[in-house]
């Protein structure tokens, strides 16, 4: 049965767009079929901010796997190309993490979807809402475009 999930990458060390545009190789490698890829958008560093910018997009692919192997794929496709994990938040060669799958909601002790901070992260919700701005969040039951524009307003007032 194929499935379709929201993929948000981000890089900040070395080529970054190389590194995103690699994962998505490794990607369909794998057997996933890319959809939409959004606008590749720098962007500055979130949670601790004394690192390089990054880069970041959002893809819908179609797959076959499960969200648990999906995750672990990504992982896999992220270790292949370098990412060590020293520090919550720190640098990266690339850091891919499901924002959706399908409608579901999945809560496992080591994968949550829908992300469970998604609706705080502009680097998610911009290119999200670049490809699928009507798409709704299955538990806030607000669309992305809802969603990027709470977030602006919250950070302008």
């Amino acid at each position: 049965m194929k499935h379709l999930a929201y993929i948000a990458f981000g890089s900040n060390i070395g080529d970054r767009k190389a590194y995103i545009l690699s994962s998505m190789d490794k990607m369909r490698e794998r057997g996933m079929e890319f959809l939409k890829i959004s606008t590749m958008y720098e962007t500055e560093p979130y949670g601790v901010t004394d690192q390089p910018k990054f880069m970041n997009c959002v893809a819908t692919v179609r797959t076959e796997l499960s969200p648990i192997t999906l995750m672990e794929t990504l992982l896999e496709v992220e270790k292949s190309l370098g990412r060590v994990r020293e520090k919550k938040w720190g640098p990266r060669v690339v850091d891919l993490d499901i924002v959706f799958y399908d409608h579901k909601i999945v809560s496992f002790a080591n994968l949550i979807i829908p992300h469970s901070d998604m609706q705080n992260r502009t680097f998610v919700l911009e290119p999200l809402y670049e490809i699928d701005p009507h798409y709704v969040h299955p538990m806030l039951h607000r669309t992305v475009a809802e969603l990027l524009n709470d977030l602006k307003e919250a950070a302008s007032n």
